[in-house]
């Protein structure tokens, strides 16, 4: 059957299990664009906020103190810090949302992270993944990647995985780790980063 719509695949990644390397693989490969940072850049000019400030908010709530001064109107009469000014968490999910949508009917994409795989869940020319590996793997990758301790590495997963379950059960009222929302879905510290890219180029063949 013949596609109209650009092709797009959307990735959603555990920290560690390499999605970043993948997700940029693919992209070369199959010579279309990767979509990151680029997210965060339009949504931060959509709602008139820095895009540093943003990006302390990427796929994460505001704690519970934050939102509720945020809520409350207290930030403005109590001379509280910048950052409880920001939009609210819907408001950053809405424009995020917006800029994904638009890219998805303009170009051919990898787009990570950001519930890009519900966003575009009716989206026709999609394929959504999901990448996780076993916690030593994304431990030995993390303290690589940052120059970490392993009990620094650790806590920072165990941080990231929280945050993002949360924040993606929020917005989509799905539990993030459920393979049902996915096409595919890949263990790529038993693959190798490498080989996973090539099994899903072997993937996309085949649909």
């Amino acid at each position: 059957m013949k596609q109209t719509a650009p092709f797009v695949i959307t990735i959603s990644r555990q920290l560690g299990s390499g999605g970043a390397y993948i997700g940029q693989q693919l992209a070369k490969k199959l010579n279309i664009d990767y979509v990151d940072r680029e997210i965060l850049s339009k949504a931060a000019k959509q709602l008139a906020v820095v895009e540093a400030d943003l990006e302390s908010r990427d796929e994460r709530l505001l704690s519970f103190w934050n939102s509720f001064f945020h809520i409350n109107g207290f930030a403005e009469d109590y001379h509280l810090p910048p950052q409880m000014n920001f939009p609210f968490d819907r408001e950053i999910f809405d424009a995020e949302a917006d800029v994904i949508e638009h890219i998805a009917r303009e170009r051919p994409a990898v787009i990570m992270g950001r519930c890009g795989f519900h966003i575009l869940r009716e989206y026709s020319n999609r394929v959504s993944l999901f990448l996780h590996a076993d916690i030593s793997f994304r431990s030995k990758r993390v303290q690589e990647l940052y120059n970490l301790s392993e009990k620094a590495a650790l806590e920072m997963i165990s941080k990231n995985d929280k945050e993002r379950a949360n924040y993606i059960e929020t917005f989509t009222g799905k539990k993030w780790t459920d393979a049902r929302h996915f096409n595919l879905t890949l263990d790529t510290g038993k693959i190798g980063l490498d080989k996973s890219v090539e099994l899903i180029l072997n993937y996309l063949k085949s649909i």
